[in-house]
């Protein structure tokens, strides 16, 4: 065959290119995704300024301690510092903090906390900032921390508001309820750091009329922007918050006691000021989730249908109250998990310590009461000697039912559904059914263990989780689309943080307009607020406006056709790039519609509202829920104490899946997440220290440590009352894997397994 007809016979061959992904539904890949992965994406740690200055903050070393004098002589004669700011030169609200501002831009007359600001210092070069910073001398009078939230109670006040942030007592039916069987346990669950794949950095540039710009990887830029105005002591239109890349985020990503001395560094100098935190210094700054303590009786009848529930719940707020309220109120709402209880009795407490600050992060409250409440139904299981996941299909949750806070559950609610998914999935394979070589010792592929001490269990858990915010918070968000020259462009401050928002967007977009190319503009304060990137607000609410926003654009498209023709925008379609009417009479493309027009509008989305918990813990709180249910395959070396997960199965519902590919992602990423919770991340604070604050120390876990995850159903149920009929995804697998996996340990092992992240010493069982 000549070459000729070789190459006409290739090319007939070949297939046509396949289309691009579009619309919702689509698995379109994110826009940004090519240039982070080969490293040309901007970061904050990345930005330059003509006459940039550097800073560096002192922190404190103790975990509380009372200042008796601090002096920045030495630091400010060193050569090249510009600057150095105390509490003295905060001009405005020395105060701030995400939930309650009582957190001090710089500590004053007493430490709190291991890596509380004291000072902070600008220079024309690191490594001088950072010496000058060193040569700030502090005089402390260390006190005794207090690092046990139990003797908070009776501890000498820690803050002038007291050691209590919120106490709720949840009371629901009949106090005198008992049940014929009687499951108790006392839980611990360990401090976890969020560990955002970069540490914070930014940029302050002074402006002219006197105020300043942030560039930040702020999650939530107006009200950064409103605390960051409240503390230069200016109006909040002379503050700027441009956000940067955001490289990553499980939690509030920027700690706003960060951004603060970065603004007043270049309001003082006049200059451009670029401050990067060191990883050490992002696990002293930034909020963890908060240890908990967690004391439960389970009462059930002889068939194992709960009776009542009497739980007690403590959350260790370390020094600052920061968003430790709403983390209660989720713990205790969800106390009893996705299970109907008619009686229960909940209290629940908040209290600030000397350890590290507590705040948000993925699943905060819930994760905590999911591993405690998934323990009980396990022993409960044991006791009446039947199947776990039995106990468990005889007590979930529905929709029509009402939760221990009085609220009725109208979302979908296919609980039973998602566990019989899991529970009926083929188990992997047992290690002696496959090659010796195939089979992964617990510790790694070169595990120190003997294959005979090795054994599988397998456990359960299900999960649950609020989506927006809850009690009676203001859930809204702004956004506005423009339409020009055939190219759409979407403006809403809703921060990219790896949820998939700008994705969402752009397909949303081309759903409803027939446009393929969307662009999404860069967020800054300039916008309409679009509030916090967490509990899956922005594929609800900010997605919401976009979609409404669309929509109030092709309305205006489609008016003057509808017209011509004599008929309403109904009858209008738009669907592969064109618009036809409903009997074939009109068609024509939307490029060709658009052609010389210039359209856009602007649009809010707010959920209905939702109402505080009262005195005696009941309300209608939350905007919706959402439910996962795991089933954990763990083999573990009872002499070693080692576990390795080797298989993870999920069911989740979602309502309606909106981009496959992302959504996989989001559950993949949340329940590796939770490896990392059951198994190995654990922020050691002796007497309120922070041991090892850096990624030696601290525990992720890694490829190696990733198991098998196999998502075996996702319901799509849609949530009549959401945009799309969507539910976030990414937070209920956090909750829930944790607790699977210890419920595995604990079949493998025998032992209780009250503690996360497991230790060793609790998977090992004394058989040789």
């Amino acid at each position: 065959m000549s070459d000729e007809a070789a190459t006409a016979t290739t090319a007939a061959e070949t297939p046509a290119a396949e289309p691009l992904p579009h619309g919702l539904g689509a698995s379109l890949p994110h826009a940004d995704a090519r240039a982070k992965t080969e490293g040309t994406f901007p970061y904050a740690a990345d930005l330059w300024a003509e006459g940039l200055l550097w800073a560096a903050v002192l922190r404190s070393p103790h975990a509380h301690a009372r200042i008796v004098s601090i002096d920045t002589t030495h630091a400010r004669a060193m050569p090249g510092v510009r600057a150095v700011v105390t509490h003295e030169d905060v001009p405005g609200t020395s105060r701030h903090g995400r939930g309650t501002p009582d957190r001090p831009v710089f500590a004053s007359e007493v430490v709190r906390h291991h890596g509380e600001p004291i000072a902070a210092v600008a220079a024309d070069h690191p490594d001088t900032a950072r010496m000058a910073a060193a040569a700030v001398i502090v005089e402390y009078e260390p006190l005794d921390p207090v690092t046990d939230p139990e003797r908070a109670f009776e501890a000498e006040p820690l803050h002038p508001d007291g050691n209590l942030i919120r106490h709720i007592p949840l009371r629901h039916g009949d106090p005198d309820a008992a049940g014929e069987i009687v499951v108790e346990g006392l839980y611990r669950i360990g401090r976890q750091d969020p560990a955002p794949i970069g540490a914070e950095a930014g940029l302050a540039v002074p402006r002219p009329d006197g105020g300043v710009e942030l560039y930040l990887a702020s999650t939530d830029p107006h009200s950064d922007r409103n605390t960051a105005a409240a503390c230069f002591g200016l109006p909040a239109d002379r503050v700027k918050i441009v956000v940067t890349g955001v490289p990553g985020a499980t939690a509030d990503r920027e700690d706003q006691g960060f951004q603060l001395p970065l603004g007043l560094l270049a309001l003082r100098t006049g200059c451009p000021v670029k401050l990067t935190a060191s990883r050490e210094e992002s696990f002293l700054g930034h909020a963890h989730r908060h240890p908990t303590l967690l004391r439960y009786r389970h009462h059930a009848d002889a068939e194992g249908r709960l009776v009542k529930v009497e739980a007690q719940i403590l959350l260790d707020a370390g020094a600052y109250a920061d968003t430790s309220a709403d983390a209660l109120a989720a713990a205790v709402s969800f106390a009893c998990g996705p299970y109907v209880v008619p009686n229960a009795f909940i209290e629940g407490w908040a209290v600030r310590t000397n350890n590290p600050p507590s705040g948000h992060v993925r699943g905060e409250g819930a994760m905590q009461v999911c591993a405690a409440y998934e323990a009980q139904m396990d022993k409960l299981a044991k006791k009446l000697g039947l199947d776990p996941a039995e106990v468990r299909l005889r007590n979930v949750l529905a929709t029509g039912d009402v939760l221990p806070i009085g609220q009725t559950v109208t979302c979908p609610a296919p609980v039973a559904e998602l566990l019989t998914a899991v529970r009926d999935f083929p188990l992997p394979a047992l290690p002696k059914d496959g090659p010796e070589e195939d089979w992964l010792l617990p510790g790694g592929p070169e595990g120190a263990g003997e294959p005979g001490a090795v054994r599988r269990g397998v456990g359960y858990g299900l999960g649950m989780v609020h989506m927006l915010g809850a009690e009676g918070t203001d859930e809204v968000s702004t956004a506005t689309v423009r339409v020009h020259d055939g190219v759409a462009t979407v403006l809403c401050a809703a921060v990219e943080s790896g949820q998939g928002f700008t994705t969402l967007a752009r397909q949303i977009v081309q759903e409803t307009l027939g446009i393929d190319e969307v662009h999404v503009a860069p967020v800054d304060t300039d916008q309409p607020p679009a509030g916090p990137g967490c509990r899956g607000r922005h594929t609800w609410v900010s997605g919401g406006a976009v979609e409404r926003a669309a929509k109030m654009v092709r309305t205006q498209l489609l008016q003057p056709l509808a017209h011509q023709f004599g008929m309403s925008t109904e009858l209008l379609q738009i669907a592969d790039g064109k618009i036809t009417s409903y009997d074939g009479v009109l068609s024509t493309t939307v490029a060709e519609a658009l052609e010389g027009k210039e359209l856009w509008a602007t649009a809010q989305c707010r959920p209905h509202p939702t109402e505080p918990l009262d005195g005696a813990g009941q309300g209608d709180a939350f905007v919706g829920l959402a439910f996962c249910a795991i089933r954990a395959v763990v083999d573990v070396d009872v002499e070693l104490g080692s576990v390795r997960v080797v298989e993870l199965a999920v069911a989740q519902d979602v309502g309606r899946v909106l981009n496959p590919a992302q959504l996989v992602a989001r559950i993949e990423g949340g329940v590796t997440q939770g490896v990392g919770i059951a198994l190995t991340e654990n922020l050691r604070t002796p007497r309120g220290l922070i041991r090892h604050p850096d990624l030696t120390g601290y525990a992720l876990p890694t490829a190696l440590d990733a198991p098998d995850i196999r998502i075996v159903k996702l319901v799509e149920e849609r949530d009549v009352v959401a945009p799309f009929g969507a539910k976030p995804v990414s937070a209920v697998p956090v909750v829930t894997s944790p607790a699977a996996i210890a419920s595995a340990v604990r079949a493998a092992t025998g032992r209780p397994v009250n503690r996360l992240p497991i230790r060793p010493q609790a998977a090992v069982v004394n058989a040789r």
